[in-house]
């Protein structure tokens, strides 16, 4: 039989679960709050639902542990994004235990970030991590925490896309005022649709300048399976000729994209939005390449499957997103029924 109690201005309650006791605060002032949870708990008791004590312990960061053990453990290659999700979660939930955190707890949080100018997509990302760690709890052999534990999450409408993409005169444009350590990664990008990561850690052996093709190696890709990626004819000029200088400065460097024969790790920010403004292009992500890489193999007639095996895009509607349509598109598109209507 259990009862409630009070501890100086908080309701408790008490109850047994196979004649050990438990006591729970209700966190709450109202003495009818707590009465509500305990015939709650008796129920979940009747019904065999109620977690056992180690259930009742699992905090937050108890889950945060086994969301960055998964990126571990199966090596993936964003647990730098994944530590930086765990460590904005937990300026807000560090405190919790799993059974707290509920969906009233994450409608508090979703109003709080975006009080601090969070994008709705940024929020939705972190909510995903929060659930997977979740989902990873109760897939733990016992359990951590019952799936009943498991709030409901939602996910915010997100009208942060970008839309940005070069034209090809822009890309002209900007190739000839490119340094020549960002003038390659900006062409491979631009031609393929590529992820920056994967260029950067393209080496000279994955391509194949007779024939036009990269080939990036199993394991190497962001959903690990290996790709042959062809290059326009401009890619594989650029190419050749940085191969040459390459081969004359710095015989003894492997990487394609490298800076005085260091591997470049990452598209320096600031050097490249410098260019951007200089030639009257600012704003410009190199992120808008992907966009860009896309949407020119759509246009040169390449299918849509074989345009997202390029890529690396995995799933559809991704592939939408990127492959967008502009003013000069649906100026072509009326040229074309005009040509039919007459």
């Amino acid at each position: 039989m259990g009862r409630v109690y009070k501890r100086g201005k908080i309701y408790w309650i008490q109850f047994y679960v196979h004649g050990t006791l438990v006591r729970e605060s209700s966190r709450a002032t109202l003495k009818s709050f707590a009465s509500t949870l305990l015939k709650k708990r008796e129920g979940e008791v009747v019904d065999g639902r109620l977690p056992n004590k180690q259930a009742e312990r699992t905090s937050f960061e108890d889950l945060a542990h086994l969301y960055l053990q998964d990126y571990e453990v199966n090596r993936k290659k964003s647990i730098r994004r994944a530590k930086q999700l765990v460590n904005r979660l937990r300026e807000s939930v560090e405190r919790f235990k799993a059974r707290e955190i509920t969906s009233q707890t994450l409608a508090h949080y979703i109003v709080r970030r975006q009080g601090e100018g969070a994008a709705n997509g940024t929020i939705n990302r972190e909510l995903s991590a929060l659930k997977r760690m979740f989902n990873l709890a109760i897939q733990q052999t016992p359990p951590l925490i019952p799936s009943h534990y498991k709030p409901h999450f939602p996910h915010l409408r997100e009208d942060n896309v970008r839309k940005g993409f070069f034209t090809i005169q822009e890309y002209k444009l900007l190739r000839a005022a490119l340094p020549d350590h960002l003038k390659i990664p900006f062409v491979i990008s631009y031609w393929t649709g590529m992820r920056s990561g994967e260029i950067l850690q393209l080496q000279w052996k994955q391509v194949d300048l007779d024939k036009g093709f990269l080939r990036l190696d199993p394991g190497t890709t962001k959903n690990e399976k290996g790709r042959h990626i062809p290059l326009a004819q401009d890619g594989v000029l650029a190419l050749r000729q940085w191969w040459r200088r390459s081969r004359l400065q710095y015989p003894a460097c492997e990487w394609i994209c490298h800076y005085r024969g260091k591997q470049l790790k990452s598209i320096p920010r600031k050097q490249w939005q410098k260019v951007c403004e200089r030639v009257g292009l600012g704003g410009k992500l190199f992120h808008d390449l992907r966009r860009t890489g896309v949407r020119n193999l759509i246009r040169a007639g390449v299918p849509e499957r074989v345009a997202m095996e390029i890529s690396g895009h995995r799933t559809r509607s991704v592939f939408d997103r990127y492959n967008i349509v502009s003013e000069q598109d649906l100026y072509q598109a009326q040229a074309r029924l005009n040509q039919m209507s007459t």
